[in-house]
């Protein structure tokens, strides 16, 4: 009996001796955004980042490098480096994954969202739908561990030359675009000259006047004072910017299951923030409800009128009919067809079935 014994725990030593300790969990980890935090999309990584250290006391800590600091201002490059394990985290905007993952340049179809009866049940209804789970796939096939959707917002166009009201407007001005080809057909099908260049890179350009203009949500372009080069802004709500938290896979592997439950769940509050700072005071049917949502989790910002506080610094705001929304739609629609193939088709018809189910 005692020679069993002895047998035994030698053999529960050795059995626990090749059996690798979990990984200790690192000091920090990076999580890669394009703007300031200062912008909606800012500020909702860093309330991810606050929720996740306090819920775990301290023991798990992210840190945002905001300016596209992690891919040393090329922003296109970020999904790839998150792929490699140089950047643990992201908040990043669907437009900079799209030239490693073609599906996502699904929400940069031109007025693919926007010609829907209500735009922003449309995004939901894609974020939300059988289309997001395609998308899902589609990182995590790829190399990325996909975690929820969050929102930059719709994109509206600013220039400091005219007002613009109709697509021959926009003839020869030189429109700051991000690095995508799907930007550079749309801009190129309405007669204006596109500008590939960084965000880093954009307010210095918009200065000097190197651009005339550039496209963003308002809750990107106001906080960063572009209405100081920029006096003219068109409300055109050409695409809609949805945000995605994601993490490296092997670093999501590395937390334990309560721990994974603890950062998905903080990811998912941290989206609706920003969801909601994206559309309150801009989103024309919400009846109140962005707002009220900020004021419950005592985030209420101090800007709820758009419209009033652009003119208020000074910007011609022009909100186009839907006649005139129209002729921009018309002279896009070869930019759609060309690039649902890219896309995909199953994708893009999930995309429709999922707008179509909340007309």
């Amino acid at each position: 009996m005692k020679k069993f014994l002895l047998f035994a725990l030698m053999a529960a030593f050795l059995f626990a001796s090749s059996v690798p300790a979990p990984a200790a969990y690192k000091n920090e980890y990076k999580l890669d955004i394009v703007p300031s935090l200062t912008t909606g999309w800012g500020m909702g990584a860093q309330y991810f980042t606050d929720l996740v250290k306090e819920r775990s006391s301290g023991k798990i800590n992210i840190k945002v490098y905001p300016n596209a600091q992690l891919t040393v201002g090329k922003q296109t490059n970020a999904f790839m480096l998150l792929r490699n394990g140089t950047i643990d985290f992201a908040c990043q905007s669907t437009i900079n994954y799209s030239p490693q993952i073609p599906e996502l340049n699904l929400f940069a179809l031109p007025f693919f969202m926007s010609g829907q009866p209500d735009r922003y049940k449309a995004l939901d209804a894609i974020t939300n739908g059988r289309a997001s789970q395609l998308i899902a796939k589609a990182i995590e096939d790829k190399g990325g561990k996909f975690l929820c959707f969050g929102e930059n917002g719709f994109r509206e166009l600013t220039n400091s030359k005219k007002e613009i009201r109709k697509p021959e407007d926009l003839k020869g001005l030189k429109m700051r675009v991000v690095g995508s080809p799907l930007f550079l057909d749309t801009f190129n099908a309405l007669g204006s000259n596109p500008v590939a260049m960084p965000w880093s890179d954009t307010m210095a350009a918009l200065q000097q006047g190197t651009v005339d203009g550039q496209e963003n949500p308002i809750n990107t372009f106001y906080p960063l004072k572009v209405y100081e080069y920029n006096k003219y802004v068109t409300n055109w709500h050409y695409m809609g910017d949805p945000t995605m938290f994601v993490v490296n896979p092997a670093v999501w592997k590395s937390f334990s299951a309560e721990d994974q439950e603890l950062i998905l769940k903080a990811a998912k509050e941290a989206a609706a923030y920003q969801i909601a700072l994206a559309r309150v005071g801009i989103d024309e049917n919400d009846g109140g409800k962005n707002l009220e949502y900020l004021k419950s989790i005592g985030k209420a910002p101090e800007v709820t009128d758009w419209s009033a506080e652009l003119q208020r610094v000074d910007m011609t705001v022009t909100n186009l009919t839907p006649e005139e929304t129209r002729k921009f739609v018309e002279l896009t629609k070869p930019v759609t067809e060309k690039w649902r193939k890219t896309i995909g088709e199953e994708l893009v018809q999930a995309a429709e079935a999922d707008m179509a189910s909340v007309k």
